[in-house]
């Protein structure tokens, strides 16, 4: 084999070399590797009601006919061209807006951003009690959107309706971080009350995270898992050496062609 095929061959098996990852770099929360038991202590996390979250709210009483206006009527799905009856109505939701309000039949506009479905519950039920007698009320809030990117074995938006969703939670739904990721720099961006992106850095190789204020996601987090110099330098490579053996390969062809037609006309 000639010294030139050689070269790059020894230059790859030194890039993958290179590239392994020791076992430490890939263990989550190295700093109980060594422990038996014990208990991590987390952050109080209760989840509130944010822009551009989705609620359904239903008002009963002993008399029906007196809470039913405080309700939004359901919806039909079916389309045209369908039989309407075969089709279950839903209930329709309310959408908070960017101001963080709903407007509620016949009290009006209510600023529910920052409450807890609970708190919300309670404030209702005050104020229907104006109006009927014993309202039974539920909220319920439904899920929210987590965009996940980079270095993770399945990149998705997830959409969730669980009440509390961790970091772990969209990681492990994404399959897992893969062997590239960096794990002690995970970016969080997160939209702030002035619809701003915040920026959070999350070692997942810590257990300290899990009291972190950003160990439970909200609605709309993104979280982006970044390539480490690994990868990089193989991308760097990988491309280098593409570009150049397709010019080789265009070199070659073009030197053969002239070869070919040298031939030729020496041959006339």
């Amino acid at each position: 084999m000639s010294l030139r095929k050689l070269v790059p061959i020894i230059f790859s098996i030194f890039i993958t070399l290179s590239a392994c990852r020791t076992k430490n770099d890939l263990v989550y929360f190295k700093d109980l590797q060594q422990a038996v038991n014990g208990i991590i202590q987390t952050e109080q996390h209760n989840v509130r009601i944010e822009p551009e979250s989705e609620l359904i709210i239903l008002v009963k009483s002993e008399v029906p006919e007196a809470s039913a206006e405080f309700n939004l009527p359901y919806t039909n799905p079916a389309t045209q061209g369908t039989v309407s009856t075969s089709s279950v109505p839903t209930q329709q939701t309310y959408k908070v807006d960017q101001n963080g309000d709903i407007d509620f039949p016949r009290l009006g506009t209510i600023h529910v951003a920052g409450m807890t479905q609970e708190e919300l519950k309670v404030y209702l039920k005050k104020r229907i009690s104006e109006y009927v007698k014993n309202p039974l009320i539920t909220v319920t809030l439904l899920g929210y959107k987590i965009m996940v990117m980079g270095e993770v074995n399945s990149p998705k938006s997830i959409n969730t309706n669980a009440e509390r969703y961790s970091l772990l939670d969209a990681i492990a739904d994404c399959g897992g971080l893969n062997t590239y990721a960096v794990r002690d720099n995970i970016l969080l961006l997160r939209r702030n009350e002035n619809n701003d992106y915040e920026y959070h850095t999350i070692d997942v190789t810590s257990s300290e995270i899990m009291k972190s204020p950003y160990f439970w996601l909200k609605n709309n987090d993104v979280i982006i898992v970044q390539p480490n110099d690994k990868k990089a330098a193989n991308t760097n490579f990988n491309q280098d050496y593409g570009y150049k053996m397709t010019m080789i390969s265009a070199i070659i062809s073009a030197a053969s062609i002239v070869a070919s037609l040298i031939v030729a006309f020496a041959i006339k």
